[in-house]
């Protein structure tokens, strides 16, 4: 498997964006990039999925260069899959000008945040000692900035994540567990009251 070889980074571009844009893709990709390589088996039975539907989606992933076959640990019959990248980065403003691709970063961005929900409500349903019931958190903030510092406090954000992401491989202490980071940021209309 090659994958040290890759970028960490998936940039989308129109085809890629049309490759990834389905519900079950992104679910499939959110698999192999947090639990590692699979099977189209394995995975249909954690996705509760047709294990040929899952293996035709596999396909596609692959064909825009979204995930890759491990010739060195699969047979003919059993092909194991892993995750080229370990992020995928959208830069919107390319997709403005064409309404269908508009639509397709629509359905994507929405695929994305239900898996980011389904996340979080997959913690609360899990039996975590306290000191890591205590140290997770969820909330939000209500601020009021301009475009520009919305666009500065997520590069901060970024910045300050990307730190810690460099501690990542420091250490096998027992006492790190994996974690996910989420967060979104969106102006609002407040309701006329």
């Amino acid at each position: 498997m090659s994958s040290d070889m890759q970028p960490r980074v998936k940039r989308l571009d129109a085809s890629s964006l049309r490759g990834l844009a389905h519900p079950l893709r992104v679910r499939i990709l959110e698999v192999l990039r947090s639990e590692g390589a699979s099977t189209a088996t394995k995975l249909s039975k954690q996705l509760g999925e047709d294990s040929g539907n899952v293996s035709w989606h596999l396909r596609q992933l692959a064909e825009h260069g979204f995930v890759a076959e491990d010739v060195d640990r699969g047979t003919r019959r059993e092909r194991w899959w892993y995750a080229l990248h370990d992020y995928t980065a959208v830069d919107t403003e390319a997709f403005l000008d064409n309404s269908d691709l508009q639509g397709l970063l629509s359905l994507l961005k929405s695929e994305v945040l239900q898996q980011q929900f389904r996340r979080a409500a997959g913690f609360m349903s899990e039996d975590w000692p306290p000191e890591w019931q205590e140290a997770a958190g969820m909330g939000y903030w209500k601020l009021r900035l301009s475009a520009a510092e919305l666009t500065a406090l997520r590069e901060d954000l970024n910045n300050l994540v990307d730190r810690y992401e460099q501690k990542r491989g420091e250490s096998e202490d027992a006492d790190r567990k994996d974690i996910v980071f989420q967060f979104q940021t969106f102006p609002r209309i407040p309701k006329p009251s």
